[in-house]
């Protein structure tokens, strides 16, 4: 297995089954140009199996820390430790980075998830609560 930054809208199409839904040219070299923006794509015997995505996040009175923002491991790669692979290769970025944390949200009944970021070194908040705004309707 072959870990690479991606940096290249050629390399995310091509990695394009691992996302939910196709990449968008424009979202994605908006992505790409943010040196805060991480894609992460690992690669067996050349082919695009899993990707993990990070941003840097900023605060005045905390610094900066990583969000993984979404995890994706090809169904046919799954249970290789690709996505295990994968958490601790962004956490090792952020760490060269000098950032101070690395956080993400899961479901609560997403068993792989959170048997992944578990095995790489991460506790559970189980007291928090995620609250999301759709901005295209009313509000």
């Amino acid at each position: 297995m072959d870990i690479r930054r991606v940096t290249a809208f050629e390399a995310v199409e091509a990695a394009g089954h691992l996302f939910d839904t196709p990449p968008r040219r424009e979202a994605t070299g908006r992505f790409l140009a943010d040196e805060g923006h991480h894609l992460l794509i690992a690669y067996v015997d050349g082919t695009p199996a899993g990707m993990v995505t990070g941003v840097e996040m900023t605060h005045p009175d905390k610094g900066t820390e990583m969000f993984l923002y979404e995890l994706g491991v090809d169904g046919r790669f799954r249970g290789q430790g690709i996505g295990r692979a994968l958490v601790l290769a962004l956490a090792r970025l952020a760490r060269e980075r000098g950032l101070y944390g690395l956080w993400t949200a899961t479901g609560k009944d997403n068993a792989a998830a959170q048997a992944t970021y578990s095995g790489t070194g991460g506790d559970p908040e189980w007291e928090q609560v995620i609250y999301t705004w759709a901005l295209d309707g009313p509000m």
